[in-house]
């Protein structure tokens, strides 16, 4: 493990930070990082993540199988590992609960009003993904129709994700999805929300391609996703993964998508 020893001190800071901020209690949480294209580093499971050591550390390989470490990696693993093989961009993913965006998630509203600038700019809109017992391949399966276009996903009755191309921009993507929950909670305690007219939004995106703290491959929509574009993109991901366990997903994807 000393090879990868930054890394996990990374994981080790960062999850601190997810614990400090109050994104995670007790247990919750997992955040990982991709080591190359076979293996990936993650947080061990049943720990806090304000109390981690890198020692504490898991290295697995893309199927999930534990390579180096001496505790068991997270059991959210296969949702990581599904982000790692639909975006070759993403090098980070970090699982949280912050309270006002799994607020959301649980009222079964996503993050897509485009009525801030920034967040269109940096974050776009944060769909949310069907509820699916975590732990299970259906948690990684309700995400696939968002992962190509989007770089957080509410998780409904759960949580939220966030990914991107290191470990300091997805916790950063973390951290607008909370801070734009709160804003979107005040407009409706508040009644009434200023949405951005359709040439403002389009502007904001012309600016984005401009902003050099987005070196995502997402499109990042700021408004509720095109579920046609989504099953195009989700077969032409999942195909690069691997023909022959991604045709019958694919398939059945598509089918829910209809």
């Amino acid at each position: 493990m000393k090879a990868f020893q930054s890394q996990c001190e990374q994981l080790v800071r960062f999850g601190k930070l997810i614990h400090d901020h109050g994104f995670v209690s007790a247990t919750d949480g997992n955040l990982s990082v991709r080591l190359d294209a076979n293996r990936v580093l993650a947080t061990p499971t049943g720990m806090s993540k304000g109390m981690m050591s890198p020692e504490d550390m898991v290295v697995v390989d893309m199927q999930g199988q534990r390579l180096e470490g001496t505790r068991n990696v997270s059991s959210e693993i296969a949702m990581h590992l599904t982000i790692y093989r639909m975006r070759p961009d993403v090098n980070a993913v970090v699982h949280a609960h912050p309270c006002t965006a799994t607020g959301f998630a649980s009222a079964g509203m996503p993050l897509d009003d485009p009525i801030c600038s920034e967040v269109i700019i940096t974050l776009g809109a944060v769909p949310l993904a069907e509820y699916a017992t975590t732990g299970t391949p259906a948690l990684s399966e309700s995400l696939m129709p968002f992962i190509p276009d989007y770089d957080a996903i509410l998780l409904a009755n759960h949580g939220a994700v966030s990914y991107g191309c290191d470990l300091m921009t997805a916790y950063l993507k973390m951290e607008a999805v909370e801070h734009f929950a709160k804003i979107m909670l005040v407009t409706h305690q508040l009644g009434r929300q200023e949405v951005l007219s359709q040439d403002e939004i389009r502007k904001l995106v012309e600016a984005r391609a401009k902003y050099e703290g987005n070196k995502s491959l997402a499109s990042m929509p700021p408004g509720p996703i095109d579920r046609n574009r989504a099953r195009k993109d989700v077969m032409s991901a999942l195909l690069r993964t691997s023909k022959v366990v991604a045709m019958p997903i694919a398939a059945g994807l598509c089918g829910l998508l209809s």
